[in-house]
Order: structure tokens, then C-alpha cells, then sequence
């Protein structure tokens, strides 16, 4: 009840200034309800508070925490913690000096947590939105080793390498959706506002339009008289699919197996599954997280459905006794080259190490296949919109051509 009271509490940034008990002058920021707060959290820390005032909120200061904020938060507390600064002072020095308000709330809290005596790893699972199962379990792995600093560096390495892959892929995706709307956003101005000048010119030839430039005029005018209710139902077919794509995991599966299976960008699907799935089985097999323990949170980083439940059945079958890399053979979903360096590694003891090559090569072809699909598209959107630009322009311009055929 206690703590639920003091969440509820609204907390403010404040900046102060002071001394120290040598005269030293110094100043910071800290989070409190009130400035009596302030002053007595400066005391407890040995400073005289001379000046203390509310900061003001700049704009863009509530922005919501990323996952490379996490990512920094972990290699920054890494830092201090190798240079022997204690947990709670490296998480108030860390707190105190972000610029981020959010950011600052969330690890002035988890400090607050393990100044009551709660572990670490207890205290960020009090916040699973931004810290998931994996990043738990590897910081508790790191403190019952008593090596928590080198976890969190590998943490952090994990989190920086993973958010790189994810913005590659998003960089493969919008390639193929900017073609559309711009080749739809294009086709739309076309039809909408440029056709309707070109029929009423036509209206005064009195004489028979081609085929192709009647079928144009038709789809404008169909267009301008059903615009709303074809944006209405484009607009709840994109809501629909969605919502159920959160919520009904069948509806995944499918989706992710067709994504798989398309031309050019399913192969840079499949490396990313990979690159991910070996990635997180080194961080956590490094860690020292038992191997069927650790495929759980394996499972979940794949990013696929398809992948994820492969997964799941390997663990199945690693608690079995039988070796991960038959595991991974009986899936059918791993080139042979992994299967072998999984199996390399397992033999000689250094799965984690292996686990990193493999994850580090498909990482490389990423990299590569998303280049060469940028490269690829380029050309592709001047062909597409050519072709839709120059077939409405044609078909606007043959009436021309057929009436100065005929004079």
C-alpha cells in the first residue's frame, strides 16, 4: 500500500545548487514531489542547498523510451560499475544526469527499489515493458556470478547489435510500401483532379473517345463519386487487419510463413530470424543460462512466428537429451552451414562463440540483401510510376492524337 501511495505521487524535476562540507560549490538535478524533498535527499548526500528551483519542460522532453535508451542506460552502467563505482550511486549519477525525463523517472525508481534491498534483476522486472525476460535473466545470471558488470556489457552489445538489425529490416519494408503509396498517391491526383479537365475538354470533339481512354474517365468518375466510402473501407481493412494481427496468433503464423516465401524480401526475413535467433543463444549460453533454459528467451527474440514455435519444439527436444543441432536440422529451417557451426561449437565447448560468427556473418548479409534491395527498388518505383503516369497521360492525350489524325 505504501508503495502504491508513493507512485502515485506526481515527482518534478528540480535543479539545484550547493556546497559541500569543504565549500566545494556544486549543482545537479534531482526528481522529488516537493522542494522539501529535494533538501532533505541533499542533506542525506552531505550538500548545503543554496539555490533550488522546478525546471522547466523544454519541448520534446516526455518523449517515450526507446529501446536504444535501454541499450545506453545498460553500457553506461556498465562503465561505472567496471570503474568500481557502487550500484546505487552509478544508478543516481546515470538517473540524475539524463535528458530524457521519462528515462530519468524510470531508473531513479528502479534506484529507489535497491536501496530497499530489492536484487537488481527484482527491480527491473517491476518494469517489464522496458526490460523483457531476457534482459532479466541475463542481469540475474550476471549477479549470482558476481559478475554483473561484464552482463551488462554483453547487454548492452546485445540490445545495440539487435536494434541495428531491426532498423534494417524496417529499412527493407519501406521500400516496398513507399512504392505503393506513392505510385496510389500519384494515381489518385491523377484521377481526381487532372482527368475531370481532360473529359471536359473532350465533351466539346462530339465524336467517339478510344476504348482506353473511356475506361480512364470511368474509373475517375467512380472514383470521385465513391472516394470516401473506398477510404472508408481501405481505412478499416488497415485497422481491422491490424488488430487482429496483435491479437489472434493463427492469423500470425500465417502472415509471417507468406512473409517467408516472398520474392527479394523473404530471404532477408529468414537471415534476420537467424541472425537474432544465434545472437541471443550466444548472449545467454555466454551468460552462463542453462542451454534449455535460455531457448525460451530465444524463441521469443526470433522476430517470426514461424521461427519462434521451431524453437520451442528444439527446446522440447534439446530436454530430451538430443543435441541442439539435430534439434535444429529436424526443423528444416536452417541452412546447412549453421547446422554444422552449431555442431562445431557444441563439440568443442564453444557454442557461444560459434553461436556469434553465425549470427555475426547473417548480420553482414542483412546488411547486404537491404543495400541490394534499395538498389533494386530505385529503379523500379521510376518504372512503376512511369508506367501509371504514362498510361493516364496516354490515354488523356489519344483523343488528341486521333483528332489530328483525322484533320
Amino acid at each position: 500500500m505504501a508503495q502504491a501511495a508513493a507512485l502515485a505521487k506526481k515527482e518534478f524535476p528540480w535543479l539545484w545548487e550547493g556546497t559541500d562540507r569543504k565549500g566545494n560549490r556544486l549543482k545537479g538535478r534531482s526528481l522529488a514531489v516537493n522542494e522539501n524533498e529535494v533538501r532533505a535527499e541533499l542533506r542525506r548526500q552531505g550538500v548545503i542547498p543554496v539555490r533550488i528551483k522546478k525546471e522547466r519542460k523544454l519541448l520534446g522532453g516526455g518523449k517515450k523510451i526507446t529501446p536504444l535508451d535501454i541499450a545506453v542506460f545498460s553500457r553506461q552502467l556498465a562503465t561505472m560499475l567496471t570503474a568500481g563505482i557502487p550500484l546505487v550511486q552509478a544508478f543516481e549519477i546515470v538517473g540524475v544526469g539524463h535528458d530524457k525525463p521519462a528515462m530519468q523517472k524510470l531508473i531513479l525508481a528502479i534506484k529507489a527499489d535497491i536501496e530497499s534491498g530489492t536484487a537488481l534483476h527484482e527491480a527491473l522486472k517491476k518494469h517489464p515493458l522496458y526490460f523483457d525476460d531476457l534482459y532479466v535473466n541475463l542481469v540475474e545470471a550476471g549477479e549470482q556470478a558476481g559478475a554483473l558488470e561484464s552482463l551488462l556489457d554483453k547487454v548492452a552489445t546485445y540490445k545495440e547489435k539487435t536494434e541495428a538489425l531491426k532498423k534494417k529490416i524496417k529499412k527493407a519494408l519501406f521500400y516496398p510500401a513507399a512504392v505503393l503509396a506513392v505510385a496510389v498517391i500519384v494515381t489518385l491526383i491523377l484521377l481526381i483532379f487532372v482527368i475531370p479537365q481532360f473529359e471536359a475538354l473532350f465533351k466539346g470533339f462530339g465524336a467517339d473517345l478510344p476504348a482506353f481512354t473511356r475506361m480512364v474517365i470511368g474509373l475517375s468518375r467512380f472514383v470521385q463519386d465513391n472516394g470516401w466510402w473506398l477510404a472508408a473501407i481501405v481505412g478499416g481493412a488497415v485497422f481491422a487487419f491490424g488488430y487482429f494481427h496483435k491479437r489472434s496468433r493463427p492469423m500470425r503464423q500465417v502472415i509471417d510463413r507468406m512473409m517467408l516465401k516472398i520474392p527479394v524480401l523473404g530471404p532477408i526475413l529468414v537471415k534476420a530470424a537467424i541472425a537474432r535467433y544465434a545472437r541471443t543463444l550466444s548472449t545467454m549460453f555466454s551468460a552462463g543460462v542453462p542451454l534449455v533454459e535460455a531457448m525460451e528467451s530465444v524463441a521469443g527474440a526470433t522476430g517470426n512466428i514461424v521461427y519462434e514455435q521451431a524453437v520451442l519444439r528444439m527446446r522440447d527436444e534439446v530436454s530430451t537429451g538430443m543435441r541442439l543441432q539435430r534439434a535444429m536440422e529436424n526443423t528444416g529451417l536452417f541452412p546447412n552451414m549453421v547446422n554444422q557451426m552449431i555442431a562445431v561449437g557444441e563439440e568443442s565447448g564453444s557454442l557461444d562463440e560459434m553461436a556469434a560468427k553465425v549470427a555475426d556473418f547473417y548480420e553482414l548479409e542483412v546488411d547486404s540483401a537491404v543495400d541490394a534491395l534499395s538498389s533494386l527498388l530505385e529503379p523500379l518505383i521510376m518504372v512503376i510510376l512511369g508506367v501509371l503516369v504514362g498510361g493516364l497521360v496516354i490515354a488523356m492525350y489519344l483523343p488528341i492524337f486521333k483528332l489530328g489524325a483525322v484533320i
